[in-house]
């Protein structure tokens, strides 16, 4: 029964992470009674105020780079204990559910908001505007990730400079130089292909508010549904350029080159000491307090298991 778990686990988790989460995915544990066998995620989770009834679902929605960490962390959980009391001997003999839906940043905390969801994941840091609907916030930091300036391998501008200023950007993004001669005089006169995230991502909000200030990225720049699809688009196209995951990045490895910003590269030790500037939370958060079973599972998220699971798909875990 528990290999039958794992493959199931696995694979989706595998399609979660293929399709990008542009789609809603879900991870849960195979079951032993029909009442809990259910391919839809339950739209109202129980109050988590409410202790008497044991809950064995736990709902994540939001943030698409963050959703395949989380998806993988809770198939590593599913896998080693299957049902709860294995977790812990108070709990009952109830399989193990935890789904995991992508919708963007922005879905993860209106989730929690409108009460959808247990949880949202968030790849940004949480607006004071939020806050205020959010009375009994509590936010668990698992990593950090990083917006690296992307190319393709075969893009003329690495054969001349692998380094961006902060003005630079502002003049791609916003369209003011319009092909990559208007960069450097020695680059082709072919059209700069601008990538960037959809508006409800947190990416945008990171890039806008780190780089762009009050400046607008151009309006027919081409808006990727999650950061996986960003990512193929560059791959796609050798004169386009977009604000890549530095996890994604590295989960693409030799298919895509980033550029330093401002001389400072994108590397896990200036990611940490701050001084690659566009940098961004991956967080969990929850309105409220948490369940015992939620306690469980977080415990595990935060802990060596989850945070070895966290730098293994490319971002710099939080220890």
């Amino acid at each position: 029964m528990k290999k039958f778990i794992s493959i199931i686990s696995i694979i989706l988790t595998v399609l979660l992470i293929l399709t990008g989460c542009s789609e809603p995915q879900t991870t849960q544990s195979d079951t032993k009674e029909e009442t809990e066998n259910t391919s839809e995620p339950v739209e109202t989770p129980k109050d988590n105020s409410d202790k008497e009834e044991f809950n064995s679902q736990i709902l994540f929605n939001g943030s698409s780079t963050l959703a395949p960490v989380i998806a993988s962390i809770s198939t590593n959980f599913i896998e080693e204990f299957v049902s709860w009391d294995k977790v812990d001997p108070s709990f009952p003999e109830k399989n193990i559910a935890i789904y995991v839906s992508a919708g963007g940043s922005g879905q993860g905390v209106k989730s929690v908001i409108d009460k959808t969801s247990d949880f949202g994941m968030v790849a940004r840091t949480v607006k004071d505007s939020e806050k205020e609907q959010l009375k009994e916030l509590k936010e668990f930091k698992v990593g950090i990730d990083a917006l690296t300036l992307g190319v393709n391998p075969n893009n003329p501008i690495l054969s001349v400079k692998d380094d961006l200023t902060k003005d630079e950007i502002i003049k791609i993004f916003s369209g003011e130089y319009k092909t990559w001669k208007d960069l450097d005089i020695s680059l082709p006169d072919k059209e700069i292909i601008v990538v960037t995230r959809d508006i409800g991502g947190g990416a945008h909000e990171v890039f806008q508010s780190k780089i762009m200030g009050d400046v607008e990225v151009k309006a027919d720049a081409i808006q990727a549904p999650s950061m996986g699809a960003l990512v193929t688009k560059i791959i796609e196209n050798e004169y386009a350029i977009g604000y890549a995951s530095f996890g994604v990045v590295n989960q693409n490895e030799g298919k895509i080159k980033t550029l330093k910003v401002d001389g400072v590269e994108a590397t896990k030790e200036n990611i940490v000491d701050g001084s690659y500037i566009i940098q961004r939370p991956l967080i969990a958060i929850i309105n409220g307090e948490l369940t015992a079973p939620q306690q469980s599972f977080i415990d595990y998220m935060m802990g060596d298991e989850g945070l070895a699971v966290v730098e293994s798909m490319g971002f710099v875990p939080v220890k």
